[in-house]
């Protein structure tokens, strides 16, 4: 899950420098203004200005990239990370392993030696909050460092196009986002036919915490606005004072949940029949009916971008429409 809130990270070290290519003429008579070809320009150092205000010297094309939750947006785009970001004890991304598999897995507080240790070309920072005081200029002693920041990454699409103009890959990330749109809208329209108008909702069950997904954040997003289902009141009402992709809802919210399709992430650890049996659900539309659909904690449930999604309409369908 993405969290708008991390832990501050430390860093020094290094400074790193690309290759800069220029053209210049051959003649050796009069001399003639320089040029610069298309494929000079492509591999061309780059200068864009980030979420902090810093003007980044970017690689042309990084090869060695550290990011923080990002790597979905990485992989669509065809560039796998030297390390991959996670949290607690090692717990990484689950529904991108395939695509990560022997990828190391790096802190979340990002240990400067851990993070020379891999000799990145690009530091990728999802929120400002990672870099404040002076651990910006700590990991730009290191590589290159680019900060998306909260504007960016509270909307993926937004997201994924600034790290696509960031790797180089503009034209790739509009390509891979129109992939997706199109997926989603195909999707709609089944859901539109085989169902009509309903409501649905994403929960994830904690030991002893259960959370409800905001309707424009991570799968909500894919939920209510790609996918066309109607938000509950509840839904709305819990998560429209919060930030996070994720609100703690309440049992006694829990119980008033009026929704016809249940989709719930399992990190209770118990069979789903002993979770819904539980008197808190008995009233709900969804478990009355039998629409409630089990996923994983290591499913992309609780993560964004076009591979999450995209995962995410994949077992929308195969649920509702099965």
């Amino acid at each position: 899950m993405k969290k708008r809130s991390m832990t501050q990270i430390a860093s020094t070290l290094l400074v790193s420098a690309a290759l800069l290519v220029s053209a210049c003429s051959g003649n050796t008579g009069n001399p003639s203004p320089e040029k610069t070809t298309p494929e000079q320009s492509a591999s061309a150092e780059r200068v864009l200005t980030d979420a902090m205000g810093n003007k980044v010297t970017l690689p042309a094309h990084p090869q060695k990239v550290i990011a923080t939750y990002l790597e979905d947006h990485l992989i669509a785009l065809g560039v796998k990370p030297v390390a991959q970001w996670s949290v607690g004890e090692g717990s990484v991304q689950g529904y991108l392993q395939k695509e990560l598999a022997g990828i190391p897995a790096i802190p979340y507080d990002l240990p400067p030696e851990v993070v020379m240790s891999y000799s990145p070309d690009l530091i990728l920072l999802e929120s400002a909050d990672l870099a404040v005081g002076e651990k910006y200029n700590q990991y730009a002693k290191i590589a290159p460092t680019y900060t998306i920041g909260v504007e960016k990454n509270t909307d993926w699409r937004k997201e994924l196009l600034t790290v696509g103009e960031v790797l180089n890959k503009t034209d790739e990330a509009k390509a891979v986002l129109a992939t997706y749109e199109k997926k989603a809208q195909e999707a709609k329209e089944k859901l539109q036919q085989a169902v009509g108008p309903k409501t649905a909702t994403a929960l994830w069950v904690l030991p002893k915490s259960v959370f409800v997904v905001k309707e424009n954040l991570s799968s909500g997003d894919v939920l209510y606005k790609d996918l066309g289902f109607t938000v509950p009141k509840i839904v709305h009402e819990v998560t429209k004072a919060s930030e996070a992709n994720w609100s703690k809802i309440s049992l006694e919210k829990l119980a008033t949940l009026d929704t016809d399709y249940l989709f719930i992430v399992n990190s209770k650890e118990v069979p789903m029949k002993d979770l819904v049996s539980d008197p808190v659900y008995a009233n709900i539309p969804a478990v009355k009916n039998g629409h409630v659909y089990e996923f994983p904690k290591e499913s992309s449930w609780l993560y964004s971008g076009t591979i999450a999604n995209g995962q995410i309409i994949d077992d929308v369908l195969k649920s509702v429409l099965q």
